[in-house]
């Protein structure tokens, strides 16, 4: 299924392929999630390894710079990462219709995100 989706001031597009069992109606909801959140991938195992290299990095400075001890800064990192794929990764965001949900529970065992294309003018 392909799902669109063209925001009010037509300034920003989407479209989504989903495999298996997916509705047009899931497959716009996807789109629309798509446009508000504006994922870079669709799951963590597509984030670059020199980006997630870099974010991991970032996050045990912080977490240094707070003072942490080493084995409590590993932790702090791990979760913070845990947030990063939260914020970035479509499977693993929180649906935007239903803050109870993820697009991971949304899609089920039967449906899938092959791929998606954003579009922004003027971006």
């Amino acid at each position: 299924a392909i799902g669109t989706y063209v925001h009010s001031n037509k300034k920003l597009g989407v479209l989504v392929e989903l495999t298996g069992a997916a509705t047009p109606e899931l497959a716009k909801d996807i789109a629309m999630q798509i446009a508000a959140a504006n994922p870079l991938c669709v799951t963590p195992e597509q984030i670059p390894a020199a980006t997630l290299a870099q974010e991991k990095e970032i996050y045990l400075n912080q977490a240094k710079e707070e003072g942490k001890p080493a084995q409590i800064a590993e932790k702090i990192v791990e979760g913070r990462i845990r947030k990063y794929y939260q914020e970035v990764c479509l499977r693993e965001q929180v649906f935007i219709k239903d803050d109870k949900k993820t697009i991971k529970d949304l899609l089920g065992k039967s449906a899938d995100v092959a791929r998606f294309f954003r579009f922004a003018v003027g971006a």
